[in-house]
């Protein structure tokens, strides 16, 4: 049988190794994550600046100012789809990202959960009589953090979809307004 100070010392020691690999394991992700999101902006930047080229050749082979407004008018639904698919792509990083650190952390306060219930169980069990209100209120206390965890769980879910909701609900109206502008451009 253990003694209490040796519970409590295996429980931190126990809480301190989940709490590193969990750390370890949100770096790792934090690190793919800015690793997609460079290569995400790199490929951008390198299709931008071809598009550029390109797109200076043709304005500067344009026979009147009419064919260089045309010209001009036409790259604006392209840039839109583009910009369009960028913002997606920066989104499904970001909700990718949100989805593992919120993975990770469920696994750890699972585990830090099971951990506090089970010493608080050896505890009561090892408890001097009289001390029933004591543990019952450690309990309720493990209670209430996990009721209280699983609300701002539920909080966070709830902004991260309004966020990716909003994101597309601008990146479609951005890109219609970009096809009005270039059919009233064309129409001119």
């Amino acid at each position: 049988m253990f003694s209490t100070q040796e519970q409590f010392s295996a429980a931190a020691k126990s809480a301190f190794e989940t709490q590193a690999a969990t750390m370890n394991a949100l770096t790792t992700q934090a690190f793919e994550s800015f690793s997609r999101l460079v290569n995400l902006n790199v490929a951008a930047a390198k299709a931008s600046l071809e598009e550029s080229a390109a797109t200076a050749q043709q304005l500067l082979s344009a026979k009147d100012v009419q064919e260089f407004f045309t010209l001009t008018s036409a790259q604006s639904q392209p840039k839109a789809e583009k910009l369009l698919a960028y913002g997606q792509n920066l989104v499904g990083i970001a909700s990718a990202s949100q989805a593992e650190f919120a993975k990770a952390a469920e696994a750890q306060i699972a585990e830090i959960t099971s951990k506090v219930s089970s010493l608080i169980d050896e505890i009561s069990k090892n408890a001097p009589a009289g001390s029933e209100n004591a543990v019952a209120l450690l309990k309720n206390a493990v209670d209430t953090a996990n009721a209280s965890y699983g609300q701002l769980r539920k909080s966070t879910k709830q902004a991260t979809e309004a966020f990716e909701e909003n994101i597309t609900k601008a990146t479609k109206q951005f890109s219609q307004a970009a096809e009005k502008a270039t059919v009233k451009t064309a129409k001119k």
